[in-house]
This record gives structure tokens, sequence and C-alpha cells, in this order.
């Protein structure tokens, strides 16, 4: 059994707090990558249509033989698909690729403000879900005025809002936001691409539980109630990320990395961001 913990959805999905992610994993090369997150003991893998590695992801899930019903498979929908219908669309050709029937977890992968689809997009993510083509929809990088728009619909809540968060930009205004509707807080480029490991807060957390500086801001996530999906093809690191169970930190470190904010953005702004 994976010691992982788990964070319920406001749909009564159960989702695993820590998982795997593939952002920028060659088709070639994920495969192999997620094989050894399962084997490993991840059971959350995170991957998107504008990944190109779909089809390495779902071979891997076969390949495994971890039952499907133990791997909560996220992926996304790109802005080439924003509109109803090809919104059902695009998660077909998803699931194609992936070989699977559903998902968990579906994700509008960005607002694109400027095109002004994103509503019927989320009509056509709530269709799929109807259509059991998904067993849970969400968000990735929307921000708080997107995420009122949605709710003024009247129909489902997203189940999760995947934003960029780490110690340097933690989005504290879009988590607000989150926790007010009931949407989980998913973190992806958890480690501000490495941005951030060599602060001496994050060093002295490491120091004090002989881990790497990687898994003390892992960890931090997890106190904080984030869901977080760090990615990596290497093995070692793979292994590394996911031993981050065996140790807590104090109320003071957690502090003393939440003082690392400084708007230290690694990716688009979800306001100016448009494909």
């Amino acid at each position: 059994m994976s010691p992982t913990p788990t964070i319920a959805l406001n749909n009564g999905q159960q989702m695993p707090q820590l998982g795997f992610g593939v952002f920028q994993v060659p088709e070639d090369q994920a495969q192999r990558a997620v094989e050894t997150a399962l084997e490993t003991g991840y059971r959350s893998i995170d991957t998107a249509a504008i990944y190109g590695n779909e089809t390495g992801v779902g071979r891997a899930l076969a390949a495994t033989g971890v039952p499907r019903e133990e791997v909560f498979v996220t992926t996304k929908l790109w802005i080439d698909h924003l509109g109803r219908d090809a919104a059902r669309r695009g998660l077909e050709e998803s699931l194609e690729r992936l070989a699977l029937d559903r998902v968990d977890l579906f994700l509008l992968h960005w607002p694109a403000p400027a095109t002004d689809a994103y509503l019927e997009a989320w009509q056509g993510l709530e269709d799929a879900v109807e259509a059991g083509l998904t067993s849970g929809i969400g968000v990735s990088n929307f921000l708080p005025e997107h995420l009122e728009r949605l709710q003024k619909l009247g129909g489902t809540l997203p189940a999760v809002n995947q934003i960029e968060l780490h110690p340097a930009l933690q989005n504290r205004e879009t988590v607000a936001a989150n926790a007010r509707l009931g949407v989980a807080t998913e973190a992806w480029s958890p480690l501000a691409q490495g941005a951030v490991l060599q602060e001496p807060a994050i060093l002295e957390a490491a120091a004090a539980h002989d881990v790497s500086p990687a898994q003390a801001v892992l960890r931090w996530h997890l106190q904080r109630g984030n869901i977080v999906i760090p990615k990596s093809v290497t093995p070692t690191r793979i292994a590394e990320n996911f031993a981050i169970f065996g140790f807590e930190l104090s109320d003071a470190e957690v502090a003393a990395i939440d003082a690392l904010e400084r708007d230290g953005r690694t990716g688009p702004h979800p306001a100016d961001f448009n494909g």
C-alpha cells in the first residue's frame, strides 16, 4: 500500500496528496519514468495533451500491472480545444493516446482570458462527466476572478485548481479563493525549478531532519495542505521525492519557509497567457 495521504475533493473523490508529474518529460522517456514512479509507490500521475507524452504514460499504466483503480490519472485540455464540443473531443483524443476509457481528473489547462472561451469549455467538461469519460473535473492556472465566473454559471465547481506554487511564489490570494470555494490547491513547479533549494531556511530545515532541500520543500507543501506533483526522470530523484513521510517540519520551520515569498514566478502569468 502507498503511504501517501489523500485529499478529499469536493466531488467525493480521494486524490493522493503526492503525485508524479511529467511536464517536459519527452515521449521516449515518459514510459520508463512513470513505470519507475509506480514501482516506487506513487499512485497519482499528472500529464497533459500539450506535454506530448500521454502515449508513453498510457503504456506505463498498462505495463506495470498496478490495478487501474489504484492509480489517479490526471490530464489537461489545451487552449486550442476551448469550447463546449471541442473540450469533449479533446478529452476523447487524450483518452485514445492514454489507452484509457476514462481519467480520474480532467483540467482546463489555462483560462486564456483573451479568448473568453473557458466558460463554454467548462460546460464541455461537465458534459464529459455525464458521459463517464472523467470522474472529476478541475482547472489549472485559474485566478480568483476566473473561479468566480465559473461559480456564477451555477453548475459544478472545480475539484482542483493546479497553480504555480512554491516557497518563492505562494499565490496566497488564489489559495484563499480556492479554500473559500472548497477547491483543492495543487502545486506545479513545487520546487521553483530548483531556484529555492539554496535558501538558508530550507537548508536549515533539511539539515535538521537529515533530508535533502527538495524533500524539505515537498514536506512543506504537504503540511500546507497542497497537493504536489514533482517530476523527474532520474530513478534516485523519483525515489527521493517520494521519501517525505518519515519526518515533519516544526511550526518554526514552516514559518521560515513561508517567509520566502517574493513573487518569484517561473512561468507565465494566467492573466496574460493566451496560448
